[in-house]
Order: C-alpha cells, then sequence, then structure tokens
C-alpha cells in the first residue's frame, strides 16, 4: 500500500509500506464471450473493462486499495490477463518487465536474466523523501535526429482528430506524450524499477497542424524529444518538490499517447502459448487519448483510440486520412 507521513513544516511525503497485505487476484468466467467478440469489432466492447480490476481508482487512492491488481478470465475458447497497476509505483517499462518476468517463472525460469533494480535513483543533491506542500494535495486528486514512422503516424492521427473536431482555426491544441529517462542516464538501467519518465508536449495552432500536413507537426515532435536531454531531466526534477503539479486529463484541446510499441509485450508466455491481442482497460480513457501496442505482426503497431463517437465516424469518413 501507499502511506503518507506527515512533516512538522506542514507537508507530506508518499512512501510504499511493505506490510505483506499482497496483492488482489481475481479469478473470473465470461460465459459464452469468445476471443473473436474481443477482438474483431471495430471498436473495443465493453466488456473488456470489466476483465480488468481497480477500475476508476486514481493512483492516490493506493493508499487503502491494492497496488497492482491482477484478474485472469476465462473466455469461451482462451483465457483474457488482465493486469492493473498503480502509476505512482511503476512506468510502463516498469510494469511490462514485471510481466515479462513473471510469464517466465511461469514457464520454468529459475533466474530472472534481468532481475528489477531497486535501489533508487535521484539527481545528486536531491533529498528524500520529497516533501509536497498539504495546499497540492487536493491536486493529488485529480534522441534521434529523423522523424521516425511513429512519430509521422502520431501526427497524422494528430491532424485528422483536430479537424475533424472543427477547432477554431486559431485555437491552440497539443499533443502530449512522455519521454524515457533510462536511455538518457547512465546510473538508470533498463531494468529499473520504478518511474523514469517525462511528460512534454508540442503545440501549434489548429489551422497550421491541419493546413501544413504531417511532416511540419512530425518534425515539431522530433525536435522536443530530441532536446529533452538528462539535464532537462535534472532541472524538473530538482524544480518540482518545490512546486508541485499533477497531470489532469481533461483538456479537449489535447491528445495524449499511453504506452509504447517498444514494449515486449508478445513475448510472455504463461504456459497457455504466446498472447493473440493486446487490449486496455478503462483506466485513464478520455477524449483524446492513443494507447499504443507492439501488433501481433512483426514490425506492426496497434493503436487503440479513444474519441468521442461523432469524432470516430468524421475520421472514418476522412479520406485523406484513411487513405493516406
Amino acid at each position: 500500500r501507499l502511506a503518507t507521513t506527515q512533516h512538522e513544516d506542514d507537508t507530506i511525503s508518499f512512501f510504499v509500506d511493505c506490510n505483506n497485505a499482497g496483492v488482489l487476484f481475481i479469478h473470473a468466467a465470461a460465459d459464452g464471450v469468445t476471443i473473436s467478440d474481443i477482438i474483431k469489432p471495430v471498436y473495443v466492447p465493453s466488456i473488456v473493462h470489466s476483465f480488468f480490476s481497480l477500475n476508476g481508482l486514481h493512483n492516490y487512492k493506493g493508499i487503502t486499495h491494492s497496488l497492482l491488481g491482477i484478474q485472469i478470465t476465462d473466455l469461451a475458447d482462451g483465457i483474457f490477463i488482465g493486469c492493473s497497476i498503480n502509476h505512482v509505483v511503476a512506468d510502463g517499462a516498469s510494469f511490462w518487465h514485471f510481466l515479462n518476468s513473471w510469464s517466465g517463472i511461469s514457464k520454468g525460469s529459475i533466474y530472472l536474466s534481468k532481475p528489477p533494480v531497486f535501489q533508487r535513483w535521484l539527481p545528486d543533491g536531491m533529498d528524500i523523501p520529497i516533501r509536497i506542500p498539504q495546499s497540492s494535495k487536493a491536486n493529488a486528486e485529480m534522441g534521434t535526429e529523423n522523424i521516425s514512422s511513429l512519430q509521422a503516424l502520431l501526427s497524422h492521427i494528430w491532424r485528422s482528430a483536430i479537424h475533424n473536431r472543427s477547432f477554431d482555426p486559431d485555437q491552440e491544441t497539443n499533443y502530449r506524450f512522455v519521454v524515457g529517462a533510462r536511455q538518457r542516464f547512465q546510473e538508470i538501467p533498463d531494468n529499473y524499477f520504478g518511474n523514469a519518465i517525462l511528460g512534454t508536449f508540442v503545440t501549434m495552432k489548429a489551422k497550421e497542424l491541419v493546413e501544413q500536413g504531417i511532416g511540419n507537426s512530425a518534425w515539431r515532435m522530433n525536435r522536443i524529444i530530441a532536446a529533452t536531454t538528462g539535464e532537462s531531466f535534472k532541472k524538473v526534477f530538482e524544480c518540482w518538490p518545490a512546486s508541485p503539479s499533477f497531470v489532469t486529463l481533461s483538456n479537449r484541446d489535447a491528445l495524449i499517447t499511453s504506452s509504447s510499441p517498444r514494449f515486449n509485450m508478445y513475448g510472455n508466455d504463461f504456459g497457455w502459448g504466446k498472447p493473440i491481442a493486446i487490449r486496455s482497460g478503462s483506466s485513464n480513457k478520455f477524449d483524446g487519448m492513443l494507447t499504443l501496442y507492439c501488433g501481433a505482426e512483426e514490425g506492426s503497431i496497434d493503436i487503440e483510440a479513444c474519441f468521442f463517437p461523432e469524432t470516430l465516424e468524421a475520421m472514418a469518413n476522412d479520406q485523406e486520412f484513411m487513405h493516406i
């Protein structure tokens, strides 16, 4: 569980209380639901959300709820493994490292080739625990030089979504995504367990985004990523405790990316065979969220897009978007 410490200077600190409470594990059955019922529809069926536990819980509720929830659901012709983890504890890289390790153990591996590293890393001179002013507690509730194919693809979706939302030409819109720290610091190994990411964004006026094509927006995205160096991370890490801020997910002017096609998702075999599809639950689902997965076919990418129905319908009828 998460726990808090109240300090004499009217600040609080969060920490993981290793109280041996265990994790939430559920074995369920979805009688009559087949794999095809889940993976064939263009729109992810709502029943998929019931295959995940801890739905609707904010991260701060880890104080009273499990930090990890596992639900195994028996389908008519397969098995669905739904995993939910508190983002305060781990980022996507750590989450998929856990699943990769768990599946390896399930198949009889005695040793982990890359055991998780739990030693904490913070920039030199930064004190721990981080103390958060009580006034911020309410908020808690709430390097490549070339444009990659992924950057171009995300820019293409961003452009079409804004165009089909009929934004005012002078209205600003932004695309938000996270950049990993593991590749930018020698001190942080790939198997570092925790959060090692930094959020950043690209901002453009709707007119610029729509009229200038995907090349311009993809290039801007590329430049932001290239400019997010180790020094950028250090500045944020050093300044954040003095003025904490928390991400809110209600800005309809933005698109946001979660997850990554770089994670090893289809290599998880618990002894029942490799996965045939990846889907996500209801957490962090709002208008403008894009969840990225590697595709079942090597080298491919799957994107789970969450938009209002009218936006999705307009994008489906957008010939330029569908046939680029």
